[in-house]
């Protein structure tokens, strides 16, 4: 058994404990704010574990539009169309979907008011709001600027956008991609999109160039997608770590520059990453406490501040487990086990949830990171020795595209399995 096999089979093993025993006898209420990857993931498995369980999700957009594989509608490889789901495989389910968006939680009354009034009772609350973006936090970037140097860190329109800026493009011109400091949602993506743009640049503008200038000094997966760089994309990518560019100190949407401490940087097309925090109705309902992400139990998803209400996905601080979609899915299967326990007044079971996170460097050259975590002595989730691992350093061609095939894979399975 290779190593990659090994780690998959390991972590499939980990997806299947999150189903939980059917609590039949389960009675009451969940409300889930969010139908992305990690309400939607909770809201199914809650059905299918207790089925006496009334399940509510509240989102606020008509469809979901992932972030996972949006990277692939900047290269050409995907259409809008094919990241874009609707919510009615939710409702075929038996799970109540309400449109609106969630205006503020009284955890002592057990209540949700949404914008406009309406107020929705719950026994327990689940909060997956994904991230809001940090404006303001880099000098010259705020709602107007993204306008015109687009962060598509929220899938849909921006990337819409950015992808007809790409487009528009002269050949021979520079598109300077900004990515954040961690914690952030997804931290590859911003190299995977390099490596998108890259892919669309090398078929139509290959004059063209792309320069990262980075707040880190290193990143998820570096080795592999600089190995990757180098064979698909020579001489393309030019990647400046903090350590070179001293960090942003601003940006200017009127000149496309980004000034950073030792350089500026001027782009004909420039993706501006901003710092993330948890969604608006973390901040409304206080579940942050002054922080960025909200501190839950890593055991049960619980408030560390409001019990009762669970929260998931990239608005928690989930300890070493990273932000991804396929996280949220994970945490979301495991919540709905805690909360059928809950409700049959049974004790939690244990938490086991994983990660894979899969990259695209080129058509047919796929990376990938995979781990399994379960909560320590400090109640924070912490990998487990040998149950993940990272693609090896200078595989084949055909290891090379079969992950590229495993990321294609996932990505129907989910989205089939969460909305279809």
């Amino acid at each position: 058994m290779t190593g990659l096999t090994r780690r998959t089979a390991l972590a499939l093993g980990a997806a299947a404990a999150l189903a939980g025993p059917l609590r039949a006898q389960a009675t009451g209420r969940v409300v889930i704010v969010g139908a992305g990857f990690g309400g939607a993931a909770c809201a199914r498995a809650l059905r299918r574990v207790a089925p006496g369980v009334a399940v509510t999700v509240v989102e606020q957009a008509p469809d979901i539009v992932t972030c996972p594989f949006s990277n692939l509608v900047l290269g050409g490889l995907r259409q809008m169309v094919e990241i874009t789901h609707g919510l009615d495989g939710l409702r075929a389910a038996g799970v109540e979907v309400i449109a609106g968006r969630a205006a503020g939680i009284d955890p002592v009354a057990r209540t949700l008011t949404l914008e406009g009034g309406a107020v929705l009772a719950w026994d327990r609350l689940v909060l997956s709001p994904g991230v809001d973006l940090k404006w303001g936090a880099i000098p010259g970037y705020d709602e107007a600027a993204a306008e015109v140097m687009p962060h598509a860190w929220k899938a849909g329109p921006q990337t819409a956008l950015l992808r007809a800026q790409l487009q528009a493009m002269a050949d021979g011109g520079t598109v300077v991609i900004a990515p954040p400091m961690d914690p952030s949602r997804c931290p590859p993506g911003p190299y995977e999109r390099a490596s998108m743009i890259a892919h669309y640049l090398t078929q139509t503008k290959p004059q063209s160039r792309i320069v990262i200038v980075d707040a880190k000094d290193s990143f998820s997966k570096k080795g592999l997608f600089e190995e990757g760089w180098a064979a698909l994309y020579p001489g393309m990518i030019r990647w400046v770590p903090f350590s070179e560019n001293g960090g942003v100190l601003g940006v200017d949407a009127a000149s496309r520059t980004v000034e950073t401490a030792f350089e500026t940087f001027r782009g004909d097309v420039v993706n501006i990453i901003p710092p993330q925090r948890a969604g608006a109705i973390a901040f409304a309902a206080g579940l942050t406490g002054g922080g960025d992400w909200c501190a839950v139990d890593n055991a049960t998803f619980e408030s560390a501040v409001a019990p009762g209400v669970h929260v998931l996905g990239d608005a928690a601080a989930m300890g070493d487990m990273p932000k991804s979609g396929f996280a949220a899915a994970s945490q979301g299967q495991a919540c709905a086990a805690v909360l059928a326990a809950a409700l049959d007044g049974a004790a939690p079971p244990d938490v086991l949830t994983m990660n894979t996170c899969y990259s695209l460097i080129g058509p047919g050259w796929g990376i990938s990171v995979a781990g399994v975590y379960r909560p320590g002595e400090d109640g924070l989730l912490h990998a487990v020795e040998g149950a993940g691992g990272v693609s090896p350093a200078g595989a084949g061609p055909s290891f090379r595209l079969a992950e590229a095939a495993h990321g294609a894979s996932w990505y129907a399975a989910i989205t089939a399995g969460l909305w279809g």
